[in-house]
């Protein structure tokens, strides 16, 4: 986007942007975030950051030492669509107050290390990354644990198992099968709408569609592609993904998953990522296609080269 301090503050008075929502990411991978008012933020603080409790974050700082920074970054300044008041979102680093380094166990400073330690190595200057994001979307899901037991449900209009079942306005019948969903057009696929939706909220959050259709599973299971981009740019994609995703699946009252296996018998949700090495604009290794996922069949590929190596 190729925003600097100057360039939000200038934003935010445009925009008349009410709250920036400061948001970082725990080493589960989960999406956590902070908000202030707009007018509370100044070029400063983005040198400098705002301090939070570290001591909240599942496996991060004990309660004695819990002081920690979020560092904005102003690069990745995007209007929020789903705010009712204007909220302006920046993607933060986590950094140790003692050092002004990034916290060993903060995902963002991690890919940075990474990213600095490929071009250290000589092998390749950047990689790019494409994964892609496979998800579920149910209309209801349930679950219960007591003393009793314990139990979940999910469910979907479109699942294979509603095929007999009785709706106030009758039974439309169009639905996929058991691994049946890789593609029949609508009223077969009945998300493209949604699906359409959440790409064009990805859009207007600065992402690069490249493609949206409904996957093998039935009971709603999709995918939306978007271009690749290096490891720290793609890891805040990824997360700007799964926030439209899930948000514009509750606008439609729906509710949507990335877990890899919500359903039994179906096929479950990967992760593929296509990866690219590059040094001096010459691709070291053009491809590699990995899958990121628990239960589910790992397999991993490598493209042939002709580029000579290092």
């Amino acid at each position: 986007m190729g925003y600097r301090p100057k360039d939000v503050i200038k934003l935010i008075e445009e925009k008349d942007v009410k709250f920036i929502d400061f948001r970082f990411v725990d080493t589960k991978g989960k999406e956590q975030h902070v908000s202030v008012p707009a007018h509370t933020i100044d070029e400063k603080t983005f040198a400098e950051g705002k301090m939070f409790d570290g001591s909240s974050i599942t496996g991060w700082k004990g309660i004695d030492a819990s002081d920690m920074i979020l560092l904005p970054d102003a690069d990745t300044a995007v209007l929020d669509p789903f705010t009712d008041e204007t909220t302006l979102n920046l993607r933060c680093d986590v950094v140790e107050p003692a050092t002004g380094q990034g916290y060993e166990r903060c995902p963002r400073s991690l890919a940075k290390r990474a990213e600095a330690y490929l071009a250290s190595t000589g092998i390749a200057d950047s990689a790019l990354f494409g994964p892609e994001n496979e998800f579920f979307v149910f209309d209801s899901v349930t679950w219960k644990i007591d003393m009793s037991g314990c139990s979940y449900r999910v469910d979907a209009e479109e699942a294979a198992w509603n095929s007999g079942k009785e709706y106030e306005s009758g039974n439309m019948g169009h639905r996929p099968g058991v691994k049946g969903g890789y593609f029949p057009v609508p009223p077969v696929d009945s998300a493209q709408d949604l699906r359409s939706a959440m790409c064009l909220a990805l859009e207007e959050m600065g992402l690069t569609v490249e493609v949206h259709h409904h996957e093998v599973a039935t009971a709603g299971q999709h995918e939306i592609g978007v271009g690749a981009n290096t490891l720290t740019k793609k890891a805040d994609e990824v997360l700007i993904l799964k926030y439209v995703v899930h948000n514009v699946a509750a606008a439609y009252g729906q509710t949507a998953t990335f877990m890899p296996k919500p359903i039994v018998g179906d096929n479950g949700s990967g992760m593929h990522v296509h990866q690219s090495l590059r040094r001096t604009a010459r691709t070291s290794l053009p491809a590699i296609s990995t899958v990121d996922c628990r239960r589910r069949r790992s397999t991993t590929s490598a493209a042939s080269s002709s580029t000579p190596r290092p």
